[in-house]
């Protein structure tokens, strides 16, 4: 096969290899994109801090803009199998200019997380092996989270299938770790045999206004961060078998199962170490499961901390694959250099692309963690303001390329206008809130001014400046993706629908 192609023409002709993975890799990779046990970790002490034994309302109500902008995704893949994604998208529903925009928020995100979360794997594998002293040395650490990039990064460059049979089994090792702990957790709770200040599980506490609305709007802009990185299945669109309909819901019942994830854990974690203890241990982030991991498992505490240093692993992988996925579709409609568009002829993966997402991303590791730990923190918070931004984006592109059929039934109107429309404001509104926040200087890690503003602030409005300024530099060098007019399908997923 590989050299049929390369007989074919030249590289660069190659495709994606259609129908590499199904459904349930596509549903696992989009689970593992969130890294729910890192997530989970790093956000639950700050949540509690905020909200108190309502973080498990918390979680409840940051999942309703995810779904909305999750039901967006599904229906503009029906009609566009492009692996941009949001790019494609926008770029046909509302121009060329917010199209670019939207592409160089999603590569972005994936250069400003993958070397923490590389950083989270190898640091939580190195406490589950008891290897603490080579943790604590910032050398090792950083050798071998970028050893680790590459490693994760010619994985996805060897091929899709690869990628999934590693994802699957990663994904199996987090979610049992995780319920191991839960239920444990749970169990010494009501046998009142916890170390800790231990509180019995309520219903109340799915109320997300219970603590009131400072609260929730803090804890709701952490949210973003932990249900991040579902749509890493529909970036796969062309590899993915019924590229139509399967990625579209395999990114749905992806945020489904992670609500239900998030909540349990929630559940487990506020109830057996109170809300005072996670509160005051907040500072701690994802190293607050470490301490509870020795706290509830005892000598089992490696359990724990392999789930978090696997969700890292597995994450790591996974956020690569819609950096590179959008740059390679930028580059065949002419929004980058055409070399960002190379696809292996052997392994049929974008691996250009891919090697350059991983690159940018080693470097910003190694020079943001020269700064210091803090500064590598507040870049992985302004990471909410691309977040927030693309998926705003996409949810508006959704109702707005659909326009002209959202009035042919109740169920257009609700799904594919309305709803994504709520998520996007409830997006943009966020969006607005945190930038506020992140004014303020005593609001970031490192608790330092940049300009007068804190650094997370800074790093996003300087990320966003250079979009632009790029953007504006390739239009005046290479104006073609700009000129053209894209073929768009006619949205008639109302028969498709029917007929299923």
């Amino acid at each position: 096969m590989a050299e049929d192609i390369a007989d074919a023409g030249p590289p660069q002709s190659a495709s994606l290899k259609p129908d590499a993975i199904g459904f349930v890799d596509a549903l696992v990779i989009g689970l593992n994109a969130t890294s729910p046990a890192y997530s989970l970790a790093a956000a639950i002490g700050p949540v509690v801090a905020l909200v108190g034994v309502y973080a498990p309302g918390v979680m409840l109500a940051s999942f309703v803009p995810m779904l909305l902008i999750a039901s967006a995704f599904y229906y503009l893949n029906k009609v566009d199998q492009d692996c941009g994604t949001t790019f494609s998208w926008v770029t046909r529903a509302m121009g060329p200019w917010a199209g670019w925009l939207g592409g160089w928020a999603i590569t972005m995100t994936g250069v400003l997380v993958i070397g923490s979360l590389a950083d989270v794997a190898v640091t939580f594998a190195l406490l589950a092996f008891g290897l603490d002293s080579w943790a604590e040395n910032e050398f090792v650490r950083q050798l071998l989270t970028v050893l680790l990039i590459i490693v994760m990064t010619a994985v996805c460059v060897i091929g899709t299938e690869v990628s999934a049979r590693v994802q699957n089994v990663l994904i199996l090792a987090q979610v049992a770790c995780l319920i191991a702990f839960a239920v444990v957790a749970l169990y010494k709770v009501y046998a009142d045999t916890g170390t800790l200040d231990a509180v019995d599980p309520a219903f109340s506490w799915l109320d997300p206004f219970g603590a009131g609305g400072a609260g929730l709007t803090a804890g709701l802009l952490l949210g973003v961060f932990i249900y991040w990185g579902w749509e890493s299945a529909v970036d796969l669109t062309e590899e993915v078998e019924n590229s139509a309909t399967a990625p579209g819901k395999a990114a749905v019942w992806s945020t489904v199962i992670l609500l239900v994830t998030y909540v349990a854990v929630a559940y487990a974690v506020v109830a057996y170490a109170g809300p005072a203890f996670l509160s005051e241990n907040a500072a701690e982030e994802e190293f607050i499961f470490a301490i509870l991991a020795d706290e509830a498992m005892g000598g089992w505490d490696w359990v724990v901390l392999l789930a978090v240093s696997t969700s890292g692993l597995a994450s790591t992988q996974t956020t690569i694959i819609p950096a590179s996925r959008t740059a390679l579709s930028m580059a065949r409609r002419h929004a980058l250099p055409s070399h960002y568009g190379h696809i292996s002829p052997r392994f049929r993966t974008p691996d250009v692309s891919t090697w350059w997402v991983a690159g940018i991303a080693i470097a910003w590791y190694l020079v943001v963690r020269q700064i210091s730990e803090n500064a590598l923190f507040d870049s992985l918070t302004a990471l909410s303001l691309l977040i927030a931004f693309y998926y705003a984006l996409t949810g508006i592109a959704c109702a707005v390329y659909y326009r002209r059929h959202l009035t042919e039934s109740l169920h257009n109107f609700l799904l594919i206008g309305l709803g994504p429309l709520i998520g996007a404001g409830l997006l943009v509104w966020l969006l607005v809130e945190s930038i506020g926040d992140m004014a303020d200087p005593e609001n970031s890690y490192s608790g330092v001014s940049w300009f007068g503003v804190g650094p997370p602030l800074v790093i996003g409005i300087g990320i966003t400046l250079a979009g632009v300024i790029l953007m504006v530099v390739w239009r005046l060098m290479a104006p073609a993706f700009w000129e053209e007019r894209p073929e768009v399908a006619d949205p008639d997923l109302v028969h498709g629908d029917k007929e299923q």
